[in-house]
């Protein structure tokens, strides 16, 4: 059966088609996806696995009444499909248009904001007991991957659930990666329950056997359901035991790719009197030929061709994050005190060079950015030379303990804190527009900002050569630059370009929009000095001496608390005017970086403006 994704109500579709026209629609829904994200890039893979557990939800649940929370968001395609948003994926994740995640704001379908993984469940609980606080009766569900389980918030909300025993749902759906191959213990045990569907296979033949024998059968198939739970944890070693030993309800494991099945299971959770957990597998791109075959690659894609795979924008040069991980595998190939720590995305930041040439010191402990960063703590005490990759907005989640575990144990400990600054189209969620801020307000840390690969090189040498904590914070994207007459990093900032009327201190990558507006102020007479301020923290102790009438300080980090703030709070009596240059105090929406730049003013027509306006207000 054909449908309108446009115009048809899918969600009344899913509540009252046959399972057949469900199927055929599963099928339309992938077509769709893999051609809309081709043209605009999107996470594709997560999405096409979930098709049919989606609709199966939709099918048993009234949205919006009932709240379904997905965790990390990327994988909510399918729901904004379901619930009258198709039109939206002309313009998905560019400059205002729609969201690759769910934002409460675009539909009340949306239950519930997320975007960093593994929050669901406590969140889920959150509203579930609220719901019980109210007297009301909906319906609470979680949906969370099998990468988020390996985060702790995880285990405190299921600590808690056993507790409270409320009505909530949680889905894990279970296709054995993360972005990166799942890791660890967690993963094993999933991988054993994933193996262990003998036991459903045997528990229904025999069940159907029994039924068929005359007089007796239905009675021995009644007394045998009783002996359930000894007959799974006989055949199942210890699988099931984890999650009922807290007190919720394991259903499971269940074919995500049977309709039927699994809304036939989760209606049976929601009625049940207590927290329920149903297991569901399913496969990372499934159903589009390149994106089963290499998930990892169609996680988060740009645009590509659907016929081949191949994707269409190559970018203008290698990224940062490659350049990062061919030199890190370089330096540690004479230092075998370098080791490297990932956080499920080993990959995304650039290490696989470096697992390859030095598999036994590279480690990846999956989606737990807190336990990475006090792994590498303890590997500091011990006398070794951690290298935590981590991106910006992920690294936020492990301020305590970059602060009582590194800091204030002054540990050797570098931080590479990949897509600082604005990150584009995955938005709010996903921009590092906040580590100058928190990374600066820490005693002891070192804050680094190479302006293009050939810095960051430099910069990550010097890095693992020093002492204490230092962070090397760098962009998304290409890192070819203009940037070839800065002199070699030794420690210290740049003068790259003179002026007499004005100082622009550009942070990190801001250099080349300090640059064109300088020479958009020269047009106008203005003469503008521009500073490569590649050490952001500690302040350099020189720019007291500034002799231009105004500093302007540039940056791609909030305005609170960053770079230029602590600018002005330790030049402002030094003789010239202040003006700090950054992202407004709020969040900022997805869309491509120069929009981003141009609308929060730190792009180079805005840097000009302002500092044209500042003399003409002089004159």
């Amino acid at each position: 059966m054909k449908y309108d994704l446009y115009k048809d109500e899918l969600l009344n579709i899913c509540r009252t088609a046959s399972v057949p026209e469900l199927e055929d629609l599963c099928e339309q829904i992938r077509g769709f996806l893999v051609e809309k994200v081709s043209k605009t890039g999107g996470h594709l893979a997560s999405n096409l696995g979930i098709v049919e557990l989606t609709v199966a939800l939709m099918r048993v649940f009234d949205s919006p009444r009932d709240k379904i929370v997905y965790d990390v968001g990327h994988q909510t395609y399918v729901h904004k499909i379901l619930t009258g948003r198709a039109a939206g994926f002309d313009n998905l994740r560019q400059y205002k248009g729609m969201s690759g995640f769910p934002k409460s704001r675009e539909s009340e379908h949306d239950a519930y904001d997320t975007g960093h993984s593994s929050t669901s469940v406590s969140a889920a609980l959150g509203m579930a007991i609220a719901r019980d606080l109210a007297g009301d009766d909906y319906n609470v569900t979680a949906v969370i991957g099998d990468g988020s389980f390996t985060n702790g918030i995880v285990y405190e909300a299921l600590n808690n659930i056993g507790s409270a025993q409320t009505n909530l749902n949680i889905i894990l759906n279970d296709n054995g990666m993360s972005i990166s191959r799942n890791v660890g213990a967690l993963s094993k045990y999933l991988n054993r329950i994933r193996s262990s569907r003998k036991y459903d296979e045997t528990k229904a033949s025999v069940k159907s056997a029994l039924n068929n024998v005359p007089v007796v059968g239905g009675a021995i198939s009644r007394k045998l359901r009783n002996s359930k739970e000894k007959l799974k944890y006989s055949m199942l070693g210890d699988e099931g035991h984890l999650i009922e030993d807290l007190g919720i309800k394991y259903f499971g494991p269940v074919d995500g790719y049977d309709i039927q099945q699994m809304a036939d299971i989760i209606k049976a959770a929601a009625e049940y009197n207590g927290p329920t957990l149903i297991h569901v597998l399913t496969t990372k791109g499934k159903g589009y030929e390149w994106s089963q075959k290499y998930p990892r690659k169609f996680h988060g894609i740009s645009s590509f061709d659907p016929k081949t795979g191949e994707i269409l924008s190559k970018g203008g040069g290698p990224s940062y994050s490659k350049i990062f991980g061919s030199k890190l595998t370089e330096l540690a190939d004479k230092d075998d005190k370098i080791v490297a720590v990932a956080a499920a995305m080993g990959t995304a930041t650039g290490l696989m060079p470096f697992y390859e040439a030095h598999t036994e010191r590279y480690f990846d402990v999956g989606i737990a950015e807190e336990h990475a960063v006090v792994f590498a703590a303890g590997l500091a005490k011990a006398g070794f030379k951690p290298v935590v990759a981590i991106y910006s907005t992920f690294l936020q989640r492990s301020f305590d303990y970059l602060l009582e575990d590194v800091a204030l144990q002054d540990l050797h400990v570098v931080f590479a804190v990949d897509r600082a600054g604005l990150v584009g189209a995955d938005g709010e969620t996903h921009h590092g527009q906040f580590d100058l801020s928190y990374l600066g307000m820490i005693p002891g840390m070192t804050v680094l900002a190479p302006a293009d690969g050939k810095q960051l090189e430099e910069m990550l040498e010097f890095a693992v050569n020093m002492n204490g904590p230092v962070a090397v914070r760098y962009p998304r994207g290409s890192a070819d630059a203009e940037h070839l007459r800065i002199r070699s990093f030794k420690g210290t900032n740049n003068l790259v370009r003179e002026g007499k009327d004005v100082t622009v201190l550009a942070a990190g990558a801001m250099l080349d929009e300090a640059l064109e507006a300088a020479e958009m102020l020269a047009a106008d007479g203005i003469s503008a000095a521009v500073v490569n301020v590649a050490v952001v923290k500690p302040l350099d102790s020189s720019w007291s001496d500034i002799n231009t009438a105004l500093a302007v300080t540039l940056e791609d980090n909030v305005i609170s608390g960053g770079f230029g703030q602590s600018f002005t709070a330790a030049f402002k009596d030094c003789g010239y005017d202040i003006i700090n240059i950054a992202i407004p105090d709020r969040f900022i929406e997805h869309g491509d970086i120069p929009s981003l730049r141009r609308e929060c003013g730190i792009d180079a027509r805005s840097v000009a403006e302002r500092i044209r306006e500042y003399f003409e207000r002089k004159a």
